[in-house]
C-alpha cells in the first residue's frame, strides 16, 4: 500500500500536523478493509482530544467519522454488516467503534457501549500500532476485523451521510432507546451543534411539538431555523438563564419541557436542564463526553419535580445501522448537505477551529 497523508495529533495543546505515513504490508489481512477516504468529519469530540480532555495515546491520526469508497478487501470479506454484497470501489461507511464482546458489559449486560475494551477510531488507536492508518482524517483508512461495515446506496450523497457524523447514532441511541420521545411531548434541546441539531431531528420525526433548541452561536441557530431544525430557537447569548427557562414555560403552556435533552457539552447546562423540565419530567445528558470535572447542581429539583434523569453514553453498532436505515426519512425533512462544510487536510487545524467556534454546521476534512 502506498504512503498516505493523514492528519496527526502529536502533542496536547498544539495544532495538528499533516504526515505522510509508510503503511504495513502489501494488503488487507483477513477481515480487514482497506478504504479511500472521502470525507472525515470534525467532531466536537476532536476538540476535546486536541485540548487533551480525554487520556488518548498519541501521536494519533484523528478522525471517527467516516465515509468513504473500500478499496481492498482482506481474506474473508465479501459482505458488509447487513448481508449486502461487498466488492472493491462500493462506497461505504463504517462505525467508529468495535466492542470486545467478551467483557460483562458486551457478555452479560448486553450493553456495548459500556464495553471496557473498545477500540475507537482517531481515538485510541495510537499511530505507533498497527494498523496505523486508524484516523479518518487521512486519504486511506484501514478497517479492522470485526468494523461494522455497511454498503451505502451510489445515490445515497456522501455529504448527506457524514453530515451528522456521530451525532446521529448518537442521537438514536439516547432518543430512540435511552428516552424515547412520545408523539404530542415538548422536547427542549440544548445546544444547537450537530449533537443537539440530531436530537432536535429525531424528537421532530417522533412528532414531539414543541421542539424548542436552545444554544449559540447566532449563525448555527439561523441555519438550524433555514434547515426547519426545531419549531423555536432560542439565542443563549441573546436570553439570560431567566429569559430563557421563562420563554421555554410560555412555549409549553407554563408547564416546562416534558423531556429536555443536553447536547452542549457544557457542565452548567446539566444544572440549567432540571429547572426547564416540567414537574414529572424527564432529562437526558447526551452532550457530556469529555470530562470536565464537578459541577453545581441542586438535587432539590430532582426530587420535588420527580425527575428522572438519564445518561446515554456514545452508541453501538447497533445504533450505527438504525442511524443509516433512518436517513432517508431524515433527508426526506431535512436538507442535510447544507450543514457540511468542506476542507482540505492542509487545512484541518483551520476546520478544528471552525468547530470550536460555531461557525460551520459541520466541517469535513475532504482528502
Amino acid at each position: 500500500m502506498p504512503a498516505t497523508r493523514c492528519v496527526v495529533l502529536e502533542a496536547f495543546g498544539a495544532p495538528v500536523v499533516l504526515r505522510e505515513v509508510e503503511a504495513d504490508g502489501a494488503g488487507p489481512e483477513p477481515g480487514e478493509i482497506v478504504a479511500a477516504v472521502e470525507y472525515g468529519g470534525v467532531c466536537g469530540t476532536d476538540v476535546h482530544l486536541q485540548a487533551g480532555r480525554l487520556p488518548i495515546p498519541l501521536p494519533l491520526v484523528l478522525g471517527h467519522e467516516g465515509v468513504g469508497r473500500a478499496s481492498a478487501l482482506g481474506p474473508g470479506v465479501d459482505r458488509d454488516a447487513l448481508g449486502a454484497t461487498l466488492a472493491a470501489g462500493d462506497r461505504i461507511a463504517w462505525a467508529s467503534n468495535i466492542a470486545c464482546g467478551v467483557c460483562p458489559y458486551c457478555r452479560d449486560e448486553q450493553e456495548p457501549t459500556l464495553c471496557e475494551r473498545r477500540r475507537i477510531y482517531g481515538i485510541n488507536r495510537p499511530l505507533g500500532q498497527p494498523p496505523h492508518l486508524t484516523g479518518s482524517w487521512a486519504e486511506r483508512i484501514r478497517l479492522e476485523a470485526g468494523t461494522t461495515v455497511v454498503r451505502l446506496a451510489e445515490d445515497q450523497p456522501p455529504a448527506a451521510v457524514i453530515a451528522l457524523g456521530c451525532a446521529g447514532p448518537t442521537a438514536v441511541h439516547g432518543l430512540l432507546h435511552i428516552a424515547p420521545v412520545r408523539p404530542g411531548e415538548s422536547v427542549v434541546v440544548q445546544g444547537a451543534g450537530p449533537v443537539g441539531l440530531a436530537a432536535a431531528m429525531y424528537a421532530q420525526l417522533a412528532g414531539a411539538r414543541p421542539v424548542i433548541v436552545i444554544g449559540a452561536p447566532a449563525a448555527r441557530l439561523r441555519l438550524a431555523e433555514e434547515l426547519a431544525v426545531g419549531d423555536e430557537q432560542l439565542d443563549i447569548d441573546e436570553l439570560d438563564v431567566d429569559e430563557r427557562l421563562a420563554r421555554v414555560r410560555e412555549l409549553t403552556r407554563e408547564r416546562g419541557g416534558d423531556l429536555v435533552v443536553e447536547c452542549t457539552g457544557a457542565p452548567a447546562a446539566v444544572s440549567e436542564a432540571l429547572d426547564l423540565a416540567r414537574p414529572g419530567g424527564r432529562v437526558l445528558v447526551l452532550g457530556q463526553y469529555t470530562d470536565h470535572g464537578p459541577t453545581p447542581l441542586n438535587p432539590h429539583l430532582i426530587t420535588r419535580k420527580q425527575l428522572t434523569l438519564l445518561g446515554s453514553w456514545a452508541f453501538s453498532a447497533g445504533h450505527f445501522v438504525e442511524y443509516l436505515r433512518t436517513l432517508p426519512q431524515l433527508r426526506a425533512r431535512f436538507p442535510l448537505e447544507r450543514l457540511v462544510t468542506r476542507f482540505p487536510l492542509e487545512r484541518a487545524q483551520a476546520a478544528i477551529d471552525a468547530a470550536r467556534a460555531g461557525e460551520v454546521g459541520k466541517a469535513v476534512l475532504a482528502p
